[in-house]
């Protein structure tokens, strides 16, 4: 049984959520609170295995309740609220604090469909439920990042091609913003994320990154020190020009953009060149665009288990033989910064890599 904790400051939205779980035959609601406060004196004898939480309450509201729990219960937290629509900054600010994932409530919930209701929310749980949480001090007490970490390559680099999933969002956020300025070689990022959140992940990512963030445009030449990101529901490629090549071509590994797709693709286009990172993430796609990179020369990076949110793609990678380098996340970014300046002569600002 997941063991559930509720709370929110809604009488009528705490009978519905019970309820609705009620229909779950493994999932457990063993208590409720009406704010972050409350639900924070409950947290040592419930020990519930998952949270969820509204946003704005009356006394601690769901942000200050969710940076309270991962310094002090850290456990995984799901946020249910009307105020996670994909257009509100909220959404990345919960993230940041340490939340696992949201859940925008139907703000007719009366209403709502409740077999739909019902689905929807207990497969999120089920999902936050097997996440790996990590205490968070509060950005204040950031460690630094660790010295540079050598990696041994032969090769000038011409492109890093990022992958990631569940637990995404973080990782991203802690390895961009670490990449300098004047970064010698594009940057691609495949993100699993509904499309309606994209833009204000790449707006919330910009925030922190010295090199301009964006997505990705048909026929754009990959530009050295800027991160593109796959738009929503088109799988990324290149043209044998290097140009982006976008499309609808049918999902890979059941997703769109698919991580496996784009490192394939720079495999094919960047070969020795190219540089695969595959980070956090539920299921298995990336694995085998790993192996591609790996064939083709290039240099192949996963996010270990002890720091990721969700260690699945990476072990895929990891136990196909597809990854040279198994490192810890605040190791990645050195490790690019490393790789990319010991050919930076190869890449020249502001074009496509040779």
């Amino acid at each position: 049984m997941i063991r559930v904790l509720l709370v929110d400051d809604s009488p009528i939205a705490l009978h519905i959520l019970q309820r609705l779980l009620s229909r779950a035959p493994d999932i457990q609601v063993v208590g409720t609170a009406s704010d972050g406060g409350e639900a924070l004196e409950l947290l040592p004898a419930l020990n519930p295995d998952v949270i969820c939480t509204d946003l704005h309450m009356r006394g601690m509201d769901g942000l200050e309740f969710t940076r309270a729990v991962m310094k002090k219960y850290p456990r995984p937290i799901l946020v249910v609220s009307v105020s996670v629509e994909p257009d509100s900054p909220n959404v990345f600010r919960l993230l940041e604090a340490g939340a696992v994932d949201v859940y925008p409530k139907p703000r007719a919930i009366l209403d709502a469909d409740e077999d739909k209701l019902t689905r929807e929310l207990a497969s999120k749980i089920r999902i936050v439920a097997g996440v790996h949480v990590f205490r968070r001090a509060g950005a204040e007490k950031r460690p630094p990042l660790p010295p540079p970490i050598s990696l041994p390559h032969h090769a000038p680099v011409r492109m890093v091609a990022i992958g990631a999933s569940t637990g995404g969002p973080q990782a991203l956020r802690e390895i961009l913003s670490h990449l300098p300025t004047g970064f010698p070689v594009p940057v691609v990022c495949v993100q699993h994320i509904g499309g309606d959140f994209l833009a204000g992940l790449v707006t919330w990512l910009a925030e922190v990154s010295s090199l301009p963030v964006r997505q990705a445009t048909e026929g754009e030449v990959p530009q050295n020190g800027v991160i593109h990101f796959a738009p929503a529901d088109t799988q990324m490629e290149f043209y044998g020009d290097g140009r982006f090549a976008l499309s609808a071509a049918p999902p890979c590994d059941g997703h769109r953009p698919s991580i496996t797709v784009t490192l394939r693709a720079a495999a094919r286009r960047f070969g020795i060149g190219a540089v695969g990172v595959l980070l956090t993430g539920m299921g298995r796609d990336g694995a085998e665009g790993m192996a591609d990179i790996a064939a083709a020369g290039g240099v192949t990076i996963a996010q270990d288990e002890a720091s990721s949110v969700v260690y699945g793609m990476p072990r895929e990678a990891v136990a196909l033989g597809a990854v040279q380098h198994v490192l810890a996340l605040d190791q990645i970014a050195p490790a690019l910064i490393a790789l990319a300046n010991s050919h930076e002569g190869a890449a020249r600002q502001g074009k496509e890599p040779t």
